[in-house]
């Protein structure tokens, strides 16, 4: 009846009415539909493992756990409550090193052989957090970095595989122990190799401890040539459940495919989240499986909640780095995850009649087997879904008109659900995740007229929703004025409010060889330097405030505990973070356990602004004081000035921070400032 009625119109002579143009006009686009079967008829694609999102690799999550309610929890809901934001399906956390692995340090549940302690950090709130919202989350841990101890005094943790495996598997018993976690994948990555050995290790010692359900993914890194080995080694590949790639541009490699694994993009996406990043996850998130085969994607990060200056600001589903407001941003991502997630879940198989769409974009189609179907289409333009790695080879999307057709078993179905979201660029006035009038199938098929930078899913399922709380509070600058005596009993988290640990880790602290005011302190905790594919810096550093801080005065008591070569700092203008903190400029002030202090221009402390005798000593309590005001800095020691009008040429601003010296055990109390 369609072709009758396209000859029909094509016979009308156009020049008898305006009527008849429009007729002639509609005619010639159904003619152009091009046509999709959607069928199960020769059986079945890939079974899928679920969509995800990524706390670490590293402190990505950081601020999180300093909102206060009710929108920290709203943050949560966003991310993981079901059928109301993202819906994730996938949780995947750093299991904490102790080291800088991108954005920051995550403390270890092992900071030396005979340590355990599986309540430093926020990972494992998260995860229970997480849990919370959806019983059914899968969670998978992966460590970006290690303690110094594991490696006998080598940067490498693969020189003694059996101590790597017994820290790695102590902290999947310490989850199920102490946080009735259930953790059910753990990865291996390192950013130079894999090591065979260290995996059959693994797998062995994981059967050993009674967690033969936790599966491997390997190599949590590239393809190759991890495929190649479990290729030539059955023990190695019985060893294997999932090849993880991390960033592979949607394309796999036939080895892989070869293996007949499980196929993840473990590590994904990592682009700014404004629309344009929202259009490059809604690319990525259909064409992992069109093009690579992919049944899980998974996002770095999760969430952006650390300083947006830090390397990869906002490169998160959504933002949440302003706890001293409350303030925070559900972005694009949020809700193109949307479109996959709250209408499929873990365990449906994809169709193989999935492909590209004849004028760009892609299409995706899953089933539970029990008579749902979920379509996703996307036709993201290149330029408007540019990921930030790997470079995105040109081609072309335009506006098409598409039919679908259903076949097989999904052929008797009479209604779709819709759900669409425009990016619409050229006005700047996006809508997402909107939902439209249910769709009526006729003889089994329905035709959508496909725009540019569009996200369609048509779904069986009709519990989705769009979530929504009332608007958090505004956005504000980090506080000018601000103080922390760290005098907290038992806190919630071992790290202190808004403190980022660029290198070494600051807890909180008792002293209780202490009877004066300094019973409750921060503590630095390292003593040695861990193993890390980033670059830590040779001294340790925690920044916090506000990035475009120029003018400002940083106080704090501060405590050291090496003998002879210890020593610690205040700093302003902190001009750099994350895996670039070894290069850090800015105006740090230091005192040393031999009695001398120093001022520099940068973290590394080749370049000295002022010098002198301070009269510090070990386990003594001094205060130091340190003004920065436009091209001076003045510092004080015990309320007495000890150098003055310092010239500072650059940097213009940064953060502030303390630090110490080297890896050493150093406490700080007190800390304020003061900013103009």
């Amino acid at each position: 009846a369609r072709t009758a009625s396209c000859q029909l119109a094509l016979r009308m002579d156009c020049r008898e009415s305006a009527l008849l143009v429009s007729v002639l006009l509609l005619a010639l686009a159904l003619c152009s539909a091009q046509n999709y079967v959607l069928s199960d008829d020769g059986g079945l694609g890939r079974v899928f493992d679920g969509i995800g999102g990524l706390s670490g690799g590293g402190a990505t999550s950081r601020l999180l756990v300093s909102y206060a309610e009710p929108y920290r929890s709203q943050i949560l809901d966003f991310l993981f409550k079901p059928n109301f934001g993202a819906s994730l399906h996938i949780l995947k956390v750093e299991i904490g090193g102790d080291a800088q692995t991108t954005d920051g340090t995550e403390p270890s549940h092992m900071r030396y052989e005979n340590d355990e302690n599986y309540y430093r950090g926020y990972e494992w709130w998260l995860m229970k957090e997480a849990k919370k919202r959806n019983p059914n989350i899968t969670l998978i841990g992966l460590p970006w970095a290690f303690p110094g101890w594991v490696g006998r005094g080598k940067n490498w943790p693969y020189d003694y595989p059996d101590v790597t495996a017994t820290y790695v598997v102590n902290w999947i018993l310490g989850a199920k122990q102490y946080h009735d976690l259930d953790i059910q994948y753990v990865g291996i990555w390192n950013e130079r190799s894999f090591d065979i050995k260290y995996i059959k290790l693994l797998r062995y010692t994981l059967d050993k401890s009674g967690l033969e359900r936790v599966k491997i993914i390997a190599s949590d890194n590239l393809w190759e040539p991890i495929a190649f080995s479990l290729l030539l080694d059955p023990e190695l590949s019985t060893a294997v459940d999932v090849i993880g790639a991390h960033y592979p541009g949607t394309t796999t490699i036939t080895e892989a495919l070869k293996t007949q694994k499980k196929l993840w993009s473990s590590e994904d996406y990592s682009t700014f989240n404004n629309e344009v990043g929202g259009g490059c996850w809604a690319r990525i998130l259909n064409q992992n499986y069109v093009n690579g085969q992919m049944t899980a994607t998974i996002s770095w990060n999760l969430v952006a909640s650390y300083y947006e200056d830090l390397p990869f600001g906002r490169d998160g589903l959504m933002t949440a780095e302003e706890p001293w407001s409350g303030n925070y941003v559900v972005e694009s991502p949020i809700w193109i995850t949307a479109h996959t997630t709250q209408f499929t879940q873990p365990g449906w198989t994809y169709l193989q009649t999935v492909g590209h769409l004849a004028q760009g974009g892609s299409y995706i189609a899953l089933t539970d087997g029990k008579g749902n179907l979920t379509v996703v289409i996307e036709t993201m333009t290149h330029n408007h879904s540019v990921c930030i790695r790997p470079p995105l080879p040109p081609f072309n999307v335009t506006s098409q008109n598409a039919t679908f057709w259903l076949k097989g078993s999904i052929a008797s179905i009479k209604e779709l659900q819709v759900w669409r979201s425009q990016f619409d660029f050229k006005t700047n006035k996006p809508s997402f995740f909107e939902k439209l009038k249910p769709l009526k199938l006729v003889d089994g098929s329905f035709t959508l007229n496909l725009a540019e930078d569009e996200v369609y899913t048509l779904t069986t399922v009709s519990t989705g929703s769009k979530g929504s709380y009332p608007d958090p509070p505004p956005s504000a600058r980090f506080p000018k004025v601000y103080k922390d005596d760290f005098d907290v009993r038992n806190p919630p988290f071992s790290e202190a409010p808004y403190f980022a640990d660029q290198t070494g880790v600051f807890e909180y602290y008792i002293n209780l060889t202490d009877p004066g005011p300094h019973v409750f302190t921060l503590r630095q905790v390292l003593t040695e330097r861990p193993i890390t594919w980033a670059t830590d810096a040779d001294q340790t550093i925690s920044v916090i405030g506000d990035y475009y801080w120029q003018s400002l005065t940083v106080t704090c008591d501060v405590f050291m505990e090496k003998m002879n070569a210890g020593g610690v700092f205040i700093a302003a203008r902190v001009d750099k973070g994350g895996q670039s903190i070894r290069s850090a400029k800015g105006v740090f002030f230091w005192v040393f356990a031999d009695g001398t202090y120093k001022v520099t221009n940068d973290l590394v402390g080749e370049t000295v602004l002022a010098e002198g005798q301070s009269g510090t000593e070990v386990h003594s309590w001094y205060t130091l004081s340190l003004t920065v005001k436009g091209q001076y800095a003045s510092g004080s020691l015990n309320g007495y000035p000890l150098w003055k009008n310092a010239v500072i040429l650059t940097p213009k601003a940064g953060w502030a921070a303390i630090g110490t010296r080297s890896f050493e055990l150093a406490q700080f109390d007190n800390f304020a400032l003061v900013a103009e």
